[in-house]
């Protein structure tokens, strides 16, 4: 029998507890529904899976960390934490039965409402640190407070959860020197840093989680793990936009030095406070007041989607840093923004850039370059039809093979435009359309610093340009950014129109693909939708990732 089937739903563990589905899966294993049939309850089991494809010396580790966690969890009698029943042995591994909570973690409920209420958040901050105080009474010290280990019961009920790399006091660690484990992008800076956590370090990751909670997106999330480290370590967030009250709170948890955090008993007065509506005055003695450049606090944006941050080990790098520098080659959209700027100064609204621009001057039956100037070799469409794909064509779509290579999926009617530079699918001569955009050889680090590049000039140029959202995200695994914004136009499709784009790097270095949709801002709600579906249905052109 292969161990899909040993391990699989309908299997009983230690002779009482029956698997049923899947809850949840993560790099060190999977969490599924099951039955007690000695109690007659539902339950949980955390099954510990990266223990089945790793070298000997870390499997005793792995399997250490699980009966740490148990043993931690067992030290902590509160409401607010998961409640650890029993743990079991079966196929040479520890499994943990714990307490059912009905209801998703924090990082599923910010994913799918695109942020959390700051009041709302307010609170369930509160549930997590009366959690965290339990837990540091107890002598235990979470170390890995994180969106996807806050679970939200639909009671109203907030706990937390994963207590795998606690460190519990009087345990020898278990950790190897130079080894960092946990979700980096809520690591506090002195775990970074090598330095012994403390209680603080936990309200520091409260913080990271609460500014993801409110602001959906992580606050120190960058492209690689050294990068996020560095930011952690050396970077301010950007300033919460949409936590109102909530934002000196979060603001205060994350000073970089733990003797400037707030106390716990101070944190609980400004959450109650800010759950209330009312602003935490106190949080201001925690606030730097020294003020930073609009341009610097840019260059801090987040460069992660989202949310959990995924469980990474990595060893600690000495930093020293380094400021973002453009590559001198590829300077494609750069050059693009530049010319067509020149061209729409004085000459009516328009957009900044061919990208951006309106399309009516699109050759309607040539198809152009969309690489520009680039010599590199094209995919051939053959290859992009056998690009696999797990989007359906929904009714009302189809999927086009277009000649550049990449293959998506347009509504029924919208036809093929090329104006040497991009693609553009439109059903009306522009007023909707989609626009695909290539860069070979990105001028950036980043697509973050690139959206940020194009809206100074954007900001400038558009009448009535207004950001509805810019910030980093990882799109089918790889590194990108998502920018929504509206503005008026008094050209070719004259009034208010709202936009939305993704761009990627299929792989570190290039190219970068940019999907943008555009359309009347009063049927915006068809537009989102249309784009979604078009994303869904993206391939890039083979050979690129």
């Amino acid at each position: 029998m292969d161990r899909s089937q040993e391990t699989g739903a309908g299997l009983v563990l230690a002779g009482r507890y029956r698997l049923g589905e899947v809850l949840g899966r993560g790099g060190m294993g999977k969490v599924w529904r099951a039955h007690d049939e000695v109690l007659h309850r539902t339950v949980a089991v955390k099954e510990l899976t990266a223990g089945l494809y790793v070298a000997e010396a870390d499997r005793v580790v792995l399997h250490a960390r699980t009966q740490k966690e148990a043993r931690a969890a067992a030290r902590i009698t509160h409401p607010g934490v998961v409640t650890v029943h029993d743990v079991v042995e079966y196929d040479n591994r520890p499994w943990i039965v714990m307490q059912y909570v009905d209801g998703p973690s924090l990082a599923d409920a910010a994913k799918e409402s695109g942020e959390i209420a700051p009041r709302e958040a307010a609170r369930i901050g509160l549930h997590v640190l009366s959690a965290l105080r339990a837990a540091h009474s107890a002598g235990v010290l979470h170390r890995d407070v994180k969106p996807g280990n806050v679970l939200l019961a639909r009671d109203g009920q907030v706990l937390l959860t994963d207590f795998g790399i606690a460190a519990i006091e009087g345990d020898s660690t278990i950790t190897r020197t130079g080894e960092l484990v946990g979700s980096i992008d809520y690591l506090a800076p002195e775990r970074v840093r090598g330095g012994d956590p403390g209680p603080a370090s936990d309200l520091w990751s409260l913080g990271a989680t609460l500014y993801t909670a409110v602001e959906g997106c992580s606050p120190f999330r960058r492209t690689s793990p050294i990068s996020t480290m560095q930011a952690v370590v050396t970077e301010e967030p950007p300033p919460p936009a949409r936590a109102g009250a909530l934002a000196p709170v979060i603001t205060a948890l994350l000073r970089k030095d733990p003797a400037d955090r707030p106390s716990a008993a101070e944190t609980e007065r400004m959450l109650l406070q800010a759950m209330e509506g009312r602003e935490p005055r106190a949080a201001q003695a925690y606030v730097p007041t020294q003020r930073v450049s609009e341009e610097a606090l840019r260059s801090m944006g987040p460069d992660g989607p989202d949310g959990t941050g995924a469980e990474s080990r990595a060893t600690v790098p000495q930093f020293t840093a380094t400021p973002v520098t453009r590559r001198s080659r590829g300077r494609w959209r750069t050059a693009i923004l530049v010319v067509a700027v020149a061209a729409l100064v004085g000459g009516g609204a328009g957009l900044a850039a061919m990208k951006y621009g309106d399309n009516s001057g699109a050759d309607s039956a040539g198809s152009g370059s969309l690489h520009g100037s680039s010599t590199s070799p094209r995919p051939s469409t053959e290859a992009s039809k056998s690009a696999p794909s797990t989007a359906v064509v929904p009714d009302g779509w189809h999927r086009v093979d277009d000649p550049e290579g990449f293959s998506l999926v347009v509504p029924d009617g919208w036809k093929r435009r090329a104006d040497g530079q991009n693609v553009d699918y439109t059903p009306d001569n522009g007023n909707h359309y989609i626009r695909i955009s290539v860069d070979p050889e990105p001028d950036f680090e980043n697509s973050y610093m690139h959206m940020l590049n194009l809206e100074t000039d954007l900001t400038v140029r558009l009448p009535g340009y207004e950001r509805k959202t810019l910030h980093s995200n990882y799109y089918r695994d790889r590194p990108g950014s998502l920018w929504e914004f509206t503005w008026t136009e008094s050209k070719d499709h004259p009034g208010p129109r709202h936009a939305i784009d993704q761009m990627y790097y299929e792989e570190e270095g290039g190219p970068e693909y940019a999907l943008y949709m555009t359309g009347p801002a009063d049927d915006w709600d068809t537009t989102r939708d249309r784009f979604d579906t078009m994303l869904r249905g993206w391939r890039a052109p083979a050979g690129t990732g």
